[in-house]
């Protein structure tokens, strides 16, 4: 969270009271010198700004009148500034509630407003499957417990207690996603072109971060000027737009994080140079999670994620059928969340999900060895997890954030995957899990029977230690910080793994 800000004096008032205090020469030992200090300081710390006004008026001579600017010197300091600094730093205190007074009776913050905007596919926090939405509905009550305000822009039912509400969709327009581009286009520009014009019509956004692929990235950031400062946090396969990662333009307002370290490895340079960090995703569910007990477990094997080739539920189920262990998979196909759902849909359902389903998974499904649930939720899928032997995950892909992952991490529950994209950063090899080569079937075999003998409690460990709302909340507010400066400076920063990952 950001410092309070303090009357510019605080520091002078301190350095004075320094050099006044005698020194050894006079007869004051350094530690008396050093203990007179902290005095001082703490004292400060505790008055605010009176302490402040009297050690400024004894030390440096200045008076509480002569504490403020004269109208002409305030003119004379603006006008050295580059317009759209002023814009910034005048921009928080344009909202009646930008400036809160906290107990001890001192204007000691402004309280920063983000316009969060989740898209218009699921409601957030999502009544099922929904990655971006989960990583907000976690996020946002830590920013808020910090003092952020949030302006959320997603769909109109939405739950998440927010300070504001923008939506244009009554509903998540999730089962459009897939469909024909001719079909579905008007979906995400007209929820862009909602929050452009609340971004447009208001002056107390301090800055927006960006959760819509592709067309937050290029709306925001050709808004220029006329935009706050924009975070857009890339969730997806950086190599699959080429001319637009490769050419992308922030125009010194808007900038990137990526939510591993190993997911910007594969972005373009243009989009690289965007970049202000990275941060690890999070889960409610590591929240004390090494203090919850170990539920027993159950034998299975658990492949958690939507159905959808990238993330290698054909190779699961062979892995299964290979080794006589039972697998259950669950997550949505395509937007059919349950086995009644999916029966329902004619043979020649173009959606690429349920082609994959039907030709590659749906013949490894047996009803014993392996089986399907649908989309499970909230305790059933906490129970789930948790009683599991091990979370099989070979993805065939470089995977970004690894939900699943840190999910089942706080369960207790070791993974077992092929080591690629965020993988390695989130799983401690022979400790939280095991990572075999990308496409070694039996190495991931090998690695199920191994798995089991691992102590539950070291993952637990972990994701409460790395994985938390709070934590992640932390690490963004970091980053907002460093936005803002860049966006200042007019667009120079440099990228530093160092304090921002997750």
């Amino acid at each position: 969270m950001p410092r309070p800000r303090r009357h510019r004096r605080h520091h002078l008032g301190t350095v004075g009271a320094a050099k006044a205090v005698p020194t050894r020469a006079g007869g004051r030992s350094g530690t008396d010198v050093a203990e007179r200090v902290r005095t001082i300081i703490d004292d400060v710390r505790t008055r605010g700004d009176a302490a402040v006004r009297e050690y400024s008026a004894r030390f440096d001579g200045w008076e509480p009148e002569r504490f403020r600017l004269s109208p002409e010197q305030v003119a004379e300091l603006v006008a050295s500034l580059p317009a759209q600094v002023v814009d910034d730093i005048a921009r928080p205190f344009r909202h009646p509630g930008a400036v809160r007074r906290p107990s001890n009776g001192h204007i000691c913050s402004v309280t920063m407003t983000v316009l969060m905007n989740a898209g218009p596919w699921l409601a957030v926090p999502p009544h099922g499957y929904g990655g971006i939405e989960n990583v907000v509905a976690a996020l946002v009550p830590e920013l808020r417990r910090r003092g952020v305000r949030v302006v959320l822009a997603g769909v109109g039912s939405s739950e998440l207690p927010v300070d504001e509400l923008v939506s244009v969709y009554p509903d998540g327009q999730f089962a459009q996603l897939q469909r024909p581009f001719n079909r579905v286009m008007g979906v995400a520009a007209a929820h862009l072109h909602r929050v452009v014009c609340e971004v447009r019509s208001r002056d107390d956004i301090t800055l927006v971060h960006d959760h819509q692929e592709a067309f937050g990235l290029t709306v925001l950031a050709a808004m220029g000027a006329d935009a706050p400062p924009v975070l857009h946090t890339l969730h997806w396969d950086l190599a699959k737009h080429p001319e637009l990662y490769g050419n992308v333009d922030g125009g010194g307002r808007l900038f990137v994080n990526g939510v591993s370290f190993n997911q910007l490895t594969t972005a373009p340079p243009a989009l690289r140079a965007l970049s202000v960090g990275h941060v690890h995703l999070a889960t409610p569910l590591a929240v004390r999670a090494d203090r919850r007990p170990a539920p027993p477990k159950a034998g299975h094997l658990v492949t958690l994620g939507r159905i959808t080739p990238c993330k290698g539920q054909h190779i699961a189920a062979r892995v299964a059928h290979r080794i006589g262990r039972d697998l259950v998979l669950a997550g949505p196909v395509g937007p059919h969340h349950t086995p009644d759902q999916l029966a329902a849909v004619g043979p020649d359902d173009p959606n690429p999900d349920v082609r994959y389903w039907r030709e590659h998974v749906e013949p490894l499904v047996d009803g014993r060895r392996v089986r399907w649930l649908g989309t499970v939720v909230a305790g059933a899928r906490d129970e789930l997890v948790a009683s599991a032997a091990a979370a099989l995950l070979p993805i065939e892909w470089e995977e970004p954030g690894g939900t699943a992952v840190v999910e089942s991490l706080a369960l207790g529950t070791p993974v077992v995957g092929f080591r690629r994209g965020c993988l390695p950063e989130l799983v401690e090899h022979g400790r939280t899990g095991l990572l075999v080569e990308p496409g070694d079937e039996e190495a991931l075999a090998a690695a199920v029977g191994e798995a089991a003998r691992h102590d539950p409690d070291e993952g637990r460990r972990d994701a409460a230690r790395r994985f938390t709302p709070a934590r992640m909340a932390e690490r963004y507010l970091r980053l907002y910080q460093r936005v803002l400066a860049a966006a200042r400076n007019g667009g120079t920063h440099r990228l530093s793994r160092a304090g921002s990952t997750g």
